[in-house]
C-alpha cells in the first residue's frame, strides 16, 4: 500500500469497501468480489467474509435477517485477483434459511461459510451487561495513540474505514509494561461514515470489523508484539441478536479464554451505547512465536 495515503482522505475507505461488497452477480447463485484497491499486502479474512455473507444474503427472502455464520478460512487469499463466491441453497424452511458459501480462487476453496437467516418472531428476552468503561468521547483513538508513540500509523490501520477506540492498553503498551497484562480488550468502534439503511449492509461491516481486533486480546495477555507472532484467523463464528448501525458507535467487549498448541481462542460481545447486545463473536487464530532465527531466516 502506499504511504501518501492521509488521514483527510478517513471518508474514501469506506466508499471503497461499500464498492467491493456490492458483488457482481454473474449466475443466480454465483457472485464475483475483488479487493479494495489500496490496502493491505495481504487479503484481510474480514473483507472475505463480510463478501461471503453479501452472497448469501443476497439469495434470501428480505424479510429473514442473518442470525447466525460459522466461516473457515482455508487457504491465504490473493488480493491481486477476484474471488468467485459460489452460494449453496441448503434449506429454505418455513421459519429459517440455511446458506453455504465457498469462496474460490484459483480454482480452490480459500474459505467456507454458513449462514442461517431467521423470520423474526416474538419470544424470550434477556442478555448479559454491558461492562463499564469510559465512553469513546474520554478516549483517543487507536490512530492517535500510535502516532504519539510511533510518529506514524500503520498502513492497515491507516487504510480500513473502521474508527477504534480501545478503553484498555494496546500491544505494543503491554509489551513495554507487563503490569498492563490483561485477559480483556474493550474496543468502541464504529464505521467511519454513513452507511445505507438496510440490516444486510450493517451486519457485513460488523463482520469486517470483528476480525481486526479480537485476536490481539490473545496478544495482550502475554505481553506479545506483532513482530514476533505469526498470526492467522482458522475460524470465526457470529450470532446476531438485534438491529443495530454499524455507524454508531458499539462497545466490543473481547477476552481471549484460552490459547495453547499455537492456537488461541478469543470471544467477543458488541453492545449499543445504550447498553442493548446485538451479536456475540468467537474466533480460534494460529498464534506462532517467531524466535529470532526464524526471523532472520526470513529476512525480517
Amino acid at each position: 500500500m502506499s504511504d501518501r495515503f492521509d488521514e483527510d482522505d478517513w471518508g474514501q475507505p469506506l466508499e471503497e469497501l461499500l464498492k467491493v461488497l456490492d458483488l457482481e452477480r454473474i449466475e443466480v447463485n454465483i457472485f464475483r468480489g475483488n479487493s479494495p484497491a489500496e490496502g493491505p499486502q495481504r487479503l484481510f479474512g474480514g473483507l472475505v467474509a463480510g463478501q461471503a455473507l453479501v452472497a448469501a444474503g443476497r439469495t434470501v427472502p428480505a424479510e429473514r435477517y442473518v442470525h447466525s455464520l460459522h466461516a473457515y478460512f482455508i487457504r491465504p487469499g490473493d488480493p491481486s485477483v477476484p474471488i468467485v463466491y459460489d452460494v449453496d441453497r441448503v434449506r429454505d424452511g418455513r421459519s429459517f434459511t440455511t446458506r453455504r458459501v465457498s469462496a474460490i480462487q484459483h480454482g480452490k476453496p480459500i474459505f467456507t461459510l454458513s449462514a442461517s437467516f431467521h423470520k423474526e418472531e416474538p419470544g424470550l428476552d434477556h442478555q448479559v451487561p454491558m461492562p463499564d468503561v469510559p465512553p469513546p468521547e474520554e478516549l483517543p483513538s487507536t490512530r492517535e495513540r500510535l502516532r504519539a508513540a510511533f510518529g506514524k500509523v500503520p498502513g492497515f490501520v491507516r487504510w480500513h474505514p473502521i474508527e477504534t477506540r480501545p478503553a484498555g492498553p494496546l500491544s505494543y503498551e503491554v509489551e513495554r509494561d507487563p503490569s498492563l497484562r490483561t485477559f480483556t480488550n474493550p474496543v468502541w468502534l464504529k464505521v467511519d461514515g454513513k452507511l445505507p439503511d438496510d440490516r444486510l449492509t450493517q451486519v457485513c461491516l460488523m463482520t469486517y470489523a470483528s476480525d481486526l481486533t479480537l485476536l490481539d486480546t490473545v496478544l495482550l495477555r502475554h505481553g506479545r508484539s506483532f513482530a514476533e507472532i505469526s498470526m492467522a484467523s482458522l475460524d470465526h463464528a457470529m450470532w446476531f441478536h438485534r438491529p443495530f448501525r454499524a455507524d454508531e458507535w458499539l462497545l466490543y467487549a473481547q477476552e481471549t479464554v484460552s490459547a495453547q498448541g499455537a492456537r488461541g481462542l478469543a470471544r467477543g460481545m458488541v453492545y449499543t451505547r445504550d447498553g442493548q447486545l446485538v451479536c456475540s463473536v468467537v474466533q480460534e487464530g494460529l498464534i506462532r512465536v517467531v524466535d529470532e532465527e526464524h526471523r532472520q531466516a526470513d529476512g525480517s
